[in-house]
């Protein structure tokens, strides 16, 4: 891994770009239907384009670029990582108008029609022009080094109070003349490869240049995390998780195969870092599926690595389901009740010590907790809402195998199939209870099993 002068000179902070935002199709191979994520191309192209993003505790921001294909049409019709490199043209560095367009499309300013250049040559370097003309909000600095094909340019997003012009010279100083040689050409190769190792490159290419961010992948799970804890951990996870995955299969069959897709993960050393990355609006959180990203997102708990796991089984039961709906809104009863029951892969026990009364007035609420939709389940008495949903999920387990004739062995089936048909989860749920006497029998029966335990 390398360590950046930039990071401490510069950054301090490094900030890594998130995954590519896709969308979900549905493909057929053969007899078997499959979702293929077609993504955002201006996107994907931004993805490999920055090499890195660094911040400073005062909040100038530093960014470094490499422009290696021209910039894609963006309003394109959403591609295939396969298909999108298949189409990406090589910038040549001699391609004046496609040059000024990549270096509009990363910059965070409008940048001058006439650039200007350094007061005298920086060795190293072929060329090295500043595109920001009059705005002093920000440096946009594009150079060529003397052994290299591909231009770069580093931006460097400035503070009230500062004086452009020291920056400037702060710039050529620290950076260019010292620091930017020591950015090698990453070397990858696209062609003739599939969307697993794809995607594996674009995760790993995220924090490269990151010293305190790591890179580990698996067959079918890609990490990046910036744990300071030994590596062990995040081994341990991507191996574990892969042997959660096939019992989700195993649990929940999907309406599609989904095989086919790598999972991914972030994991941040601390919540405040997490927070950061994630937002306010996921301060109730400890960790987060990203749909729109596709990656699980999480954070080292004060509770310690056994806490973590739990968690990441958790948030990778909610990106398994995802593809298994073909993307289709699941129900919470059933979306966040086996998540939580995948946990601990069922071995906790529930409602343990609960009185009988306690359990019946609970059994009353069974028809509204199945009957609920997000905004309904994450309001009032949240946590009683996951416990129900939780013991659903333990239940049909658990307990509904040993039920006289099975009522409720193909819920799931029956679930998932109506799901997909109606696109529409409040009809699939009842199509799994088929009608209220099935739905009355499955109160009753949970009741007695937890009355039971």
């Amino acid at each position: 891994m390398l360590l950046l002068a930039a990071a401490s000179l510069f950054m301090v902070h490094g900030a890594p770009l998130e995954m590519p935002r896709a969308d979900a199709y549905l493909g057929k191979s053969g007899e078997t239907y499959r979702l293929i994520d077609r993504y955002d191309t201006g996107d994907l192209w931004t993805a490999r384009t920055v090499l890195g993003r660094w911040y400073d505790d005062d909040l100038r921001v530093f960014t470094l670029s490499e422009f290696r294909s021209k910039v894609p049409p963006f309003d394109s019709e959403v591609k295939t990582r396969e298909k999108y490199y298949e189409g990406t043209v090589k910038l040549d560095k001699r391609d004046e108008e496609s040059l000024v367009e990549a270096i509009k499309a990363v910059s965070p300013i409008e940048i001058a029609e006439k650039y200007a250049r350094p007061h005298e040559k920086i060795r190293g370097y072929k060329e090295v022009r500043y595109y920001e003309g009059t705005n002093e909000t920000a440096i946009v600095a594009a150079y060529l080094p003397e052994k290299s094909e591909f231009w770069r340019v580093a931006t460097w997003e400035l503070i009230e109070g500062d004086d452009i012009k020291e920056k400037r010279e702060e710039l050529e100083e620290k950076w260019l003349r010292e620091e930017a040689k020591g950015i090698k050409t990453e070397k990858w190769e696209t062609e003739g490869l599939g969307e697993r190792e794809l995607l594996k490159q674009d995760v790993e290419h995220s924090v490269r240049l990151y010293d305190n961010w790591h890179f580990t992948a698996s067959e079918d799970f890609a990490v990046v995390d910036d744990l300071k804890t030994g590596r062990g951990l995040v081994e341990r996870f991507t191996n574990e998780i892969a042997q959660a995955r096939a019992e989700y299969r195993k649990v929940m069959p999907g309406a599609v195969d989904g095989s086919n897709v790598l999972g991914t993960a972030r994991i941040f050393a601390d919540r405040e870092e997490y927070l950061e990355a994630a937002g306010e609006d996921k301060a109730w959180t400890a960790a987060y599926w990203s749909v729109t990203r596709r990656e699980l997102v999480a954070y080292l708990p004060e509770a310690g690595e056994a806490e973590l796991m739990k968690t990441l089984r958790h948030e990778a039961f909610h990106q398994y389901l995802a593809y298994a709906a073909s993307m289709i809104t699941t129900s919470p009863w059933l979306n966040e009740g086996y998540a939580q029951y995948f946990e601990d892969m069922g071995k906790e026990r529930i409602f343990e010590g609960a009185s009988k009364q306690e359990l019946e007035e609970w059994a009353s609420y069974l028809p509204t907790i199945l009957a609920m939709d997000y905004e309904q389940f994450y309001s009032g008495d949240v946590e009683f809402n996951y416990r129900m949903a939780k013991s659903i999920a333990y239940f049909l387990e658990v307990g509904a195998p040993k039920v006289r004739f099975e009522p409720f062995k193909n819920v799931k089936r029956d679930y998932m199939k109506e799901l997909v048909a109606a696109q529409d989860m409040r009809s699939a749920t009842v199509a799994a209870f088929k009608n209220q006497d099935t739905l009355k029998l499955f109160v009753r029966e949970w009741l007695k099993f937890y009355a039971d335990m």
